[in-house]
Formats: C-alpha cells, sequence, structure tokens
C-alpha cells in the first residue's frame, strides 16, 4: 500500500501548497524542481534576448 501512496504522490510544486505533509525528501525534490524550472526561464529569457537582437541588428542596415 505504501508503493502505491508514493506512486500517487504529484511529481510537481503549486505556488503556496501546504508543505506540512511532506517529508525532507519530498521537499528536496520540490527544490530540485523549481530550480531546474528557474534555469528553464532563464534560458527563455536569454532567447528572447538573442531574438530581439537579432531582429534590431537586421532593421539597423
Amino acid at each position: 500500500m505504501m508503493d502505491e501512496e508514493f506512486a500517487k504522490k504529484a511529481k510537481t510544486h503549486e505556488l503556496g501548497m501546504v508543505l506540512d505533509s511532506l517529508s525532507v525528501s519530498e521537499l528536496e525534490e520540490r527544490i530540485r524542481l523549481l530550480e531546474g524550472e528557474i534555469g528553464r526561464l532563464k534560458a527563455a529569457i536569454l532567447a528572447k534576448g538573442d531574438s530581439r537582437a537579432a531582429a534590431e541588428a537586421a532593421f539597423k542596415l
């Protein structure tokens, strides 16, 4: 039964969610998920900046 409960637990994090029922390892996993998402968001920002710079360069001909 414990394995089924573990498998059913969400592998995501919702901002503002109650953390009381999560174990230390589950909290650490949430941190890893969020750090990965932060990296993905930063990469998207850089990509948008590169696209903008390319567009500005193209129109400055």
